[in-house]
């Protein structure tokens, strides 16, 4: 029998916990609305005392994270928004309730790993996982290994060219306005809006800025990190529309600069949508625990 591994995705609006090996070796799945960090971490230690002790267990968090394990505050929540959480040790509590060794990060680093090992990046070296969706965030796979450097990627609040005069909406990222989060994140379309963006009509003329405004950001992911792939996800992208207008924006912002027939005829083959769907942050966080076992 392969070795059982547990994966937890805490999402700021649901956490996900899983036990298995894989995506179609799964022994136990759970989802359950985040509430408050007592009431869900209470909840995780529940499902994993339910089931077969995993060799490791993989959480991919909501950030910002520490997930430094050299740092004293190594396995926290640290600045996020999100009520009750900040400075919340999540990674410590499940270690030590549960008597397993925990691997931690980001809950986009956990969905790029899990698209890189079993999903839209298997056959690529490098990945770029984005979500558009309540907010913006990204994780980089490298040598089959999450990327972090002095803190982790932070993609959503790169700053993006924004025309006042096109769109004079101010941005609705609370820390930096208009940042590439706060003028293309779900949050920020329902703002600028007035609507949910579910309720936007394919003709509306949000859908052309959001495109314009995805693949600004894309843009600077491309020419700095250079990623073999990028897969993009979230809520906002489900919109059939979005992704074939991104690429096409993409590529007349590179303008035929980079030679290379991915950012060119075959963008189509560059710039995908996930292959594990809205299970990719928890699968990842079975591959994070198998890694720490490696």
């Amino acid at each position: 029998m392969a070795t059982i591994y547990g994966g937890v995705e805490t999402g700021g609006t649901w956490c996900v916990c899983a036990l298995g090996s894989g995506p179609g070796e799964l022994l136990a799945e759970e989802q359950f609305p985040t509430a408050s960090p007592p009431e869900t971490l209470e909840r995780i230690i529940d499902f994993f005392r339910a089931q077969p002790t995993p060799a490791a267990i993989g959480v991919g968090s909501f950030g910002p994270v520490d997930a430094d394990p050299d740092s004293p505050s190594w396995g926290q929540v640290t600045t996020t928004p999100k009520p009750g959480w900040q400075r919340t040790a999540v990674a410590s509590v499940i270690r030590d309730r549960l008597g397993v060794p925990v691997a931690f990060d980001t809950d986009v680093n956990a969905a790029a790993l899990g698209e890189h090992r079993w999903g839209a990046g298997r056959e690529v070296g490098s990945l770029c996982y984005l979500t558009v969706g309540t907010g913006i965030g990204a994780g980089l796979v490298i040598g089959g290994r999450p990327l972090r450097g002095l803190v982790h990627p932070e993609v959503g609040h790169l700053r993006i060219p924004h025309d006042r005069q096109r769109d004079p909406f101010p941005g609705s990222c609370p820390v930096h306005g208009d940042c590439w989060e706060g003028l293309a994140s779900g949050s920020a379309l329902a703002e600028r809006w007035s609507a949910s963006p579910a309720d936007l009509p394919d003709e509306h003329p949000a859908w052309r800025l959001e495109a314009d405004y995805v693949a600004l950001g894309l843009l600077s992911i491309v020419c700095v990190a250079s990623p073999e792939r990028i897969v993009v996800g979230g809520g906002v992208m489900d919109r059939r529309l979005l992704l074939p207008m991104v690429r096409e924006r993409l590529r007349d912002l590179l303008a035929g600069y980079l030679d290379t027939p991915m950012l060119g005829e075959r963008i189509d083959d560059y710039l995908v949508a996930p292959a594990l769907g809205d299970r990719a942050g928890v699968l990842g966080a079975i591959a994070l625990a198998e890694l720490l076992t490696l």
